[in-house]
Parts: C-alpha cells; structure tokens; sequence
C-alpha cells in the first residue's frame, strides 16, 4: 500500500507540488543514522519494488536465524550486537527479535543484558511494550531471573494472562519459598478459564510438598488424573516428590508402580522419598532396581545412596555408590565430594574420608567443616584443630559451624584455654547472637566444670530462645547440680518460654545424677500429667538412672511400661535394662530381654551384644555368653572384653588367654580393662608364670602404663601362691599409695601362711586407712587366734565392742520365678 502511494504521489508531483523540494523525515527509531541528503522522488517500477521488498525479507530472516542460534547456544552479547547492527542497517526489527533475545538472556539468567533489551522495548513505544507477545517474554524473563517484584507488577499489568505467564509466576512463587501463593495462583487460573499443563503442575506440586500440605496435594493429583496428565514423566515425577515431601511414601510408590516409562527423575524422586523419611533400607534396594533396569544413575542418585548407606551403616553399599560415581566418570565437586566424605566418616572410615577430601579440586567451606567435625565426632581434637589452622591458611574465614566444632573439641578434651579461644574469636567476629555457637559455648564451659562463666555467658544472651534455656539446664543436670536445674526450670517459664520434652528430660536427669530417685519418678509422672509425652530419650534415662542407682528391679519395671507405651527401647535402653539384670543377678529377665531382641529382629550391635555376654557370665549362664559372642561376626573390643571378663570369672583361665591372644592376631589392641581381666583370671587360676608375662608385657609390648589395679592383681597373684616377699617388694616400690584392698589381699596370704608378724605390720597400715571398718578387726583377731595369742584376740574383740563395730553379716540369694529370697549370715 505505502509503495502504491509513493508512485502516485511521484506521478502527481509536477503538477501539485510544482519546484518544491521534498524530504523524508528521519525515523526516531534509527538514531545512529547518519545526515541523509534530500530524496528525490522517481517514478518506481512495480518489479524493481518487488525485487526490494523480497531482499529485505531475505536479510531479515538472515538476522533472525542467526541471532536466534545465538541465544540458544547462549551466546547473548553477539546476538545483542546482531541487534545493534539491525538497527544501524535501519532494518525494522519486530517484535520476534526482541522476544527471542530475552528468551537467550533467561537461558543464561542475563539479568543485566535482559534489563537493557527491555529498555530498548520501552524507548520504541507502547506498539512494542504493548505487545502481548513481548510482556509475557518480559513477565518469563524476570521471573526466571527471580526478580520477584518487577515480574509481579508485569504480570498484574499484562492484558491477557495466558498459560505461559502463569507457569512463570507459579514457578518463581515455588522457588522464592511462598508456596501459598503458588497454590493461589494455580487457583486463579482455573477460575480465569487459563487450564495448567505440564509446566504449571510440577511447580504446583513443588509448593504441595513444601508445605507439607497432603490434601491440597491429592486434590492437584486428582486434577492430573482428570486432565489426563498423569502419563507425563514430569508430572508423576512431581507426584512421587510431594507424597516423599509429605510423608505419605504408600501414595508415592503407587505412582511409581503406575508409571509406564520411568526416567531417572523419577528413581530419584523415590531414592530421594524413601531417605528424606528414614526408610535407608528401601532406598537401597530402588537404587538396585534402577541399576538393573539400566537407567544410568545422576549425582542425585548417587548422593541419595550415600546418604542412606551412612544413616545405617551400610559399609558395601556405599563403597558401591563411590565407585558408581567414579566408574561414571562425576567430577568430586562439593556437593558429591561431602557427600563421599559424610558417608566414611559416619561409618567410621576417616582415612577414606581423608583420601577424598584430598582429592577434591575446589572445597568450599561446608567441606572443611564436615571433616573437621567428623575428627571431633570420634575424638580426634588434634586433628580437628590442624585443619582448622591449615583452613585459616588458606585464607578461609570460620563460621559458625566451624566454632561450633572447636567449642565441641574444647569440651571434650576439657582444653578450656582453646575453649577461651574460640569463645574470644566469636565476640570479635560477631557471632555469639548465633543460637548454635552461644549453645556451645555454654556446653563448653559446663563440661569444662566452669558452670559459673557457662552461668556469665547465658546472662549476657540478650534474646535467649528454648535451646539456649535448654542448654543451660542440661549443663546443671550433668553436673547433678538438681536445685539449680529446677530453678532454671521455673525461670525459664516465669519468663515466658514454655518447657519442652528435652527441658523435663535434663531435670530428670539432675535428680538421677544427684541420687534423688523419688523426685525423679515424681517430675516423670508430672510431666505426663501436664500433657508432655516422655519420648525414647525421657524413658531410657529414668532406665539407665535407675539402673545406675541399685534399683534394678524398678528399672525391668520402667522398661515394660516404655513398651507399653508404644515406645521402642534402642540399644542404648536394652543395654541399661540388661546392666540392671546383671546387678540383681536375674537371669529370667535377661533372657527376657534377650528375646525381646530376637522376635524384633534388633540388629547386635556392639553395645547390646556386650552387655548380653556380660549379663549371662555374671548371672552363671557362661555357655549361653559364649553363644552370643560366637554369634557376633565383627568382634571389636568391648565385646573380647566382657568374654574374657566371664572367663576369668568362671575360673576358665585358660580360655581367657587364648581370647587374649586371638584378640591381638585379629588387630585389636587391648586397653586396660582388657589387662585386668587377664590378670584376674591368672590370679584365680593360679598361673603365676602367665600372669606376670602379661603383666611385663603391658608396658614392654603395649606401653600401657599399670593402674592400681593391676599392681592389685600381681600382688594377689603373688601372695597366692606364696611369694609374699615379692608381693611385698611389688607394693613397695609401685607407684602409687597402697590402697585397703592390696594390703588386705597380702594380709590375708600372710594369716594363711602363718605370718603373724609381718601381718601385725599390714595391719597396723590397714587401720590407719579403714579404722571404722570391722572386717580389719577380725583379720587381726582371726590372725592372733591362729598363732594362738588369745589375750589379743580378746583385747581385739573388746576394742570392736567399744567402737561399736559389728562384722558386715554376708549374704545369698535365690530367685524362684519372679520373687527374690534372700539368706543372711549370722552376726559376730
């Protein structure tokens, strides 16, 4: 049309326009044109036009093409050039060039470039800016770039809201956490006739499972199942990880079952599902059953597998997860490299955990603190601090959780000059307002016995939440400080912060550790009347503080009633309830207990397999210790530990030695509680030669510097079989103070061997230790009555009638069923 009217016009112009020049106005759109020099209008041929018009086509297409390969190999700033030199060719660029460059700056998130395209838009004119195309490109490209505000007010703004620009907006809600209005904008749409696809409902679901919001959930599923999208990859996927998210992993599996095609999402999703609600095991075997299937595992798959082998102690399945990902050629960044070394360290593999580390290109600081608290988890403080100070050395600044980990190393090697340290860096640094790092400077001076500046610092807390309250009070309660903990208590909700479980926990706790049984029970039954329901952690305190406090047979008691409650006992209370078994002697419920294992298919750990052989040794079952330490495939040393001690209990001295030695042809390197049980069995045994060869190499072969005890068990060994002069020199030249029990095993070899001198003169130390004990008294009278010198054994009675000391009167037992009948000796 505009061509049909420039020839008429050029026709017309002698006649109308006579000499007058004419001059075409510049374009405002052009402004890099140069001076242009006045037009002369010619007649134009119809062909000749044509033949411009179809090479103007030609370049525009040309520019189009090309700028659009730009954008999609993310090549932004040459397709923006391309751009700037359209308009220097004053080629008229449409809507469609702006619209695939944005589209390049959301592919690579060019927030900048995106912002100066739509300055450009804006500059030419609302026939741009009003384009319906171009603001839903806008409202896409910033919402991909997470601008939330500017994407909001363009979409409030656009005419026609169509599906494109939903998905956006609900996508950007989902990421930026508001899933409300995530769900609201999914409901809005609907009522504006605009039908969410594929691309709205995953985003839709995302904002289900960060709610935690099922319903809603089921609700969007039974849209999907309407629309007929449940075929879609995406979307089921999405199902899988909102029913993960929200715990209902039955509904999840159902959908997995469902799916015809499954991509790796999809295992993800449920690898993902299953660890996310502490179902390990499960997610080992999806990972399994991926692999068969042939589906090539991601990062996702791999960390997921990890992070389940680590949360049970799946060694292999780990190990195989690792080299899943090294056969696959996955670069150790970050994310995978703390993965691998979260895994070995939680099985107990830190010079694995190490290698990794090693090996990593770029570690950023979540690395160096996960292995720094993985040294102090196992007690390595020594380490832990090296890497801290080898992190410093690479200019790495501590955060938070690095101080938490040296406050932690400080506590546990009671080191309260690091501790002082670290409190010091955390005020210069700023960052005692933090909740974790004030926790543990508080716990480093509780466990450092500095409860007074533990006291200072939580004065100084400004805003003191439940955890820095709590923290307070476990410090009172593990020191057995009970009257403060309860003040602490009843402050703490003067103040306005309500207790929770964990606070009632540690109070009972205090009275536990103070000898307070009754109030302990009391606060136990007032919490429940409260409404505040004891967890596993309330119930297997009352049982181990029971236990610990000689009330064994309350403790069998506490530990029905945890079951009865719906309350599963971990190894740690199967491990209290069977030590309270041990000390009444009760083999019934030992047993009782020990089938309570089996039917529920407890998995041996190391602390429940030890405390079974030790109550069955020391309740006469010595065969059935045997069986369950047989039974134990990994044997580490607590366990060699409580089946030597059985031995050497049950006089099988010689099966203690043979343990002993087969314990050290394994690699285990026994402790000092491993010497005292060897020592106590050659000394019941008699195995003088066998004894002191262990006794010499505790510090030749294992530099093991000798205890108390075991200079107590060689001078034992030594009066037994007669050596009482070198049993004599061993207590003369030891290390340590003679204590009642070495002078009164000597004592009682020299009564037996007639030895009433040099008996007289352990005596006389013996009373001087214990004067108020009558068991001395009627050594000395029973060692003058066997040399005969009946005037002393008198004067020695007489003197224990005018103290007033009677003998301790020996005692026995024996359990019929469920009663316990006791038999007491007579009196002296």
């Amino acid at each position: 049309m505009l061509i049909i009217i420039l020839s008429c016009t050029a026709l017309l112009a002698p006649v109308c326009m006579a000499s007058l020049p004419f001059t075409t106005t510049p374009n405002p759109k052009f402004s890099h044109a140069e001076h242009r020099r006045p037009l002369k209008l010619t007649r134009s041929h119809p062909t000749k036009l044509h033949e411009d018009d179809s090479c103007h086509q030609t370049l525009y297409k040309s520019y189009f093409h090309q700028i659009s390969s730009l954008c999609k190999e993310k090549q932004i700033q040459e397709a923006v050039d391309l751009l700037t030199e359209m308009e220097y060719t004053n080629l008229q660029i449409g809507p469609e060039i702006y619209g695939k460059v944005l589209q390049g700056c959301v592919y690579k998130r060019a927030l900048d470039t995106g912002q100066q395209i739509h300055a450009r838009i804006l500059k030419h004119g609302d026939f741009f800016a009003r384009n319906e195309y171009i603001e839903t490109k806008l409202v896409v490209f910033y919402a991909k770039c997470d601008v939330l505000d500017v994407a909001n007010n363009l979409f409030f703004r656009l005419r026609v809201k169509n599906v494109f620009s939903w998905a956006a907006v609900i996508g950007l809600n989902c990421r930026m956490g508001l899933g409300e209005e995530a769900l609201m904008g999914f409901i809005q749409m609907q009522e504006e006739e605009v039908l969410p696809d594929n691309f709205v409902l995953p985003n839709v679901l995302k904002a289900c499972g960060a709610l935690g919001w099922t319903a809603v959930g089921r609700a969007v599923h039974g849209y999907v199942l309407k629309m007929d999208l449940d075929g879609c990859v995406f979307v089921a996927s999405s199902l899988i990880d909102m029913y993960g998210k929200c715990g209902v992993l039955g509904e999840a599996s159902k959908v997995f079952d469902a799916m015809i095609e499954r991509s790796v999402v999809a295992w993800n999703s449920m690898i993902v599902g299953y660890v996310q609600n502490g179902l390990n095991d499960k997610a080992i075997m999806v990972f399994h059953d991926m692999r068969m299937e042939g589906v090539e595992p991601t990062r996702v798959s791999v960390t997921s597998l990890l992070s389940a082998s680590a949360n049970i102690n799946a060694l292999e399945e780990g190990k195989q997860g690792h080299a899943t990902a090294v056969i696959g050629g996955m670069e150790l960044d970050n994310i995978l490299g703390s993965s691998v070394i979260n895994f070995y360290s939680k099985v107990g593999l830190i010079e694995d955990a190490e290698l990794v580390f090693s090996r990593m290109a770029g570690k950023d600081i979540v690395t160096w603190n996960l292995l720094i608290s993985s040294y102090v988890q196992y007690g390595l403080a020594e380490k832990a601090l090296s890497m801290c100070r080898l992190m410093r050395s690479k200019c790495l600044r501590f955060d938070c959780v690095t101080l938490a980990s040296i406050l932690a190393a400080a506590a546990d090697t009671s080191n309260v000059k690091l501790g002082k340290e670290g409190h010091c860096y955390c005020v210069r640094n700023n960052l005692t307002s933090d909740v974790v790092v004030a926790s543990s400077i508080l716990d480093m001076y509780a466990k450092c016995e500095r409860i007074d500046d533990a006291k200072l610092v939580f004065d100084s807390i400004t805003h003191r939440d439940l955890v820095i309250w709590n923290t307070l009070l476990a410090a009172y309660a593990d020191l057995g400080l009970s009257g403060e903990a309860l003040r602490v208590f009843y402050q703490m909700q003067l103040e306005g912060v309500s207790p929770n479980v964990v606070s009632w926990n540690s109070v009972i706790l205090g009275f536990l550790r103070n000898g307070q049984i009754n109030e302990a029970k009391d606060m136990f039954l007032q919490m429940q009347f409260l409404g505040v329901q004891p967890n596993l952690i309330t119930w297997t305190t009352l049982i181990a503080g029971l236990a610990q406090n000689t009330y064994g047979n309350e403790a069998i008691i506490v530990f029905r009633e945890m079951q009865e409650a719906g309350i599963k006992p971990n190894a740690t209370a199967i491990t209290c309830a069977l030590s309270a078994c041990t000390d009444l002697v009760s083999l019934h419920h030992g047993r009782a207990i020990h089938g309570y294992v089996i039917r529920h298919e407890l998995c041996l750990l190391t602390p429940t397999a030890t405390a079974l052989v030790d109550m069955y040794a020391k309740c006469g079952n010595i065969h059935q210790a045997k069986r369950v330490f047989d039974m134990i495939q990994s044997k580490e040393l607590p366990i060699y530990n409580a089946m030597i001690s059985g031995c050497a209990l049950h006089g099988q001295a010689v099966e203690a030695l043979a343990l002993y030695k087969h314990m050290q042809k394994e690699g285990i390197e026994p402790d000092n509680v491993t010497f005292t049980n060897i020592l106590y069995a050659c000394n019941h045994a008699g195995l003088v030669h066998e004894g002191l060869e262990v006794f010499v190499g505790l510090v030749s072969e294992h530099n093991v510097k000798p205890s108390m005890e075991h200079y107590g068990c060689v001078v034992n060994l030594l009066s037994r079989c007669g050596n009482l002069d070198e049993a004599l020199r061993i207590i003369l030249t030891m290390p340590y103070d003679p204590d009642a029990q070495i002078i009164g095993s000597l004592l009682t070899a020299c009564i037996a061997n007639h030895k009433t001198r040099l008996a007289e003169y352990l005596l006389q130390h013996l009373l001087q230790l214990e004067p108020d004990n009558p068991g001395n008294y009627v050594a000395l009278s029973n060692a003058y009555a066997t040399a005969g010198r009946w005037n002393e054994v008198s004067k020695v009675r007489d003197l224990m009638k005018e103290k007033g000391l009677r003998k301790n009167p020996g005692y026995s037992w024996i359990q019929n069923g469920d009663e316990l009948h006791v038999f007491l000796a007579g009196y002296v």
